[in-house]
């Protein structure tokens, strides 16, 4: 399956841009893409993000979420509440297209359509607002939302800077684009060149000459070096005389301390306490999640719940995934 990361501040020209240095291989800069909509309920939000880690994709798969600020009112136009929904614009193979919304289509009866992108009007004064071509992208929706013909942007699609979900397929599907690759010639790096490492075999010293000594110069030399005394060695009636042979003799007073110690208790030194390492968005995630179960609240309509939506976006910021503990918590 995949596995998803979230790249802060970016926009899908970046990560087009940087896809060969980010995911190598894994990478084919000559397939071709597409961008769709999706619309889902904002409770759901968090299952769109990670919808790579159920699908079996072969190319990365980013998708950005836009909040339609400013253009709330032509949405209420056509009939459409933006705060019933979250709105993610996702960049995905051609490949890979039908098998990133098969599940959602199936099994959860998700509607498709098209709908009309256009430039947000300059009245409604967004700042470096740009002008740019409308045109129609196809468009997924939950059943449980309505219709959607038109909907405005700043910019173009591919200029929208937000919070990149990035599902990068699992390692047998990067083998796998490898080997293809391999294949057909193309796409791969040039492989690095082996290093091997050489044993050095060290060479004996070569023999230096030694100068001719005169016999009178050896005898004068061996009259100078000192005889060797020789040391008598111990015999079996001489007994070294050891450590452990030498009694102590107690002073006078260390006899009285001594027992005195003894009968003392030595205490412990006190045990480390426990440092409770969780960081604290966690702690007041599990907290909420716990109140709202106590309250009675089913798992599926916790996430409509106003401060769970704060602290998604807040654990996110810190990097800190919550559905594992949500799924921990309900199941």
């Amino acid at each position: 399956m995949g596995v998803t990361a979230m790249i802060p501040n970016m926009t899908f020209q970046q990560l087009r841009d940087e896809a060969v240095s980010r995911w190598g291989e894994i990478w084919d800069p000559g397939a071709d893409r597409l961008e769709i909509m999706l619309l889902c309920p904002r409770k759901e939000r968090k299952l769109l993000e990670l919808h790579g880690d159920m699908i079996d994709h072969g190319q990365p798969v980013m998708g950005i979420f836009h909040r339609p600020r400013g253009a709330e009112d032509l949405l209420a136009e056509q009939g459409f509440d933006h705060r019933d929904a979250s709105f993610q614009f996702v960049n995905v193979s051609n490949s890979d297209m039908g098998i990133w919304m098969q599940q959602l289509v199936t099994q959860e009866g998700w509607l498709r359509s098209t709908v009309e992108i256009n430039p947000t009007p300059f009245s409604v004064g967004i700042p470096n607002q740009r002008a740019f071509e409308r045109h129609s992208i196809l468009c997924f929706r939950h059943p449980s939302l309505p219709n959607l013909d038109k909907y405005y942007l700043p910019y173009p699609i591919h200029a929208l800077v937000g919070k990149a979900f990035v599902s990068l397929p699992r390692r047998q599907a990067a083998e796998l684009a490898r080997q293809q690759a391999e294949i057909l010639g193309v796409g791969l790096a040039k492989p690095e060149p082996e290093i091997v490492e050489v044993p050095v075999v060290e060479q004996p010293p070569e023999p230096v000459d030694e100068e001719p000594v005169d016999e009178m110069e050896k005898a004068f030399i061996q009259e100078m070096m000192p005889e060797a005394e020789e040391i008598p060695l111990p015999t079996s009636d001489s007994k070294p005389i050891l450590q452990a042979d030498k009694e102590e003799v107690p002073l006078p007073g260390q006899e009285a301390k001594a027992e005195s110690q003894s009968d003392e208790s030595i205490p412990l030194p006190d045990a480390e306490p426990e440092v409770d390492d969780t960081p604290a968005i966690e702690k007041e995630f599990r907290a909420l999640v716990q109140e709202l179960l106590d309250a009675g609240v089913d798992p599926s309509e916790m996430m409509s719940d106003v401060r769970m939506e704060d602290i998604n976006e807040r654990a996110l910021a810190q990097n800190f995934e919550t559905w594992p503990v949500f799924m921990q918590m309900v199941s």
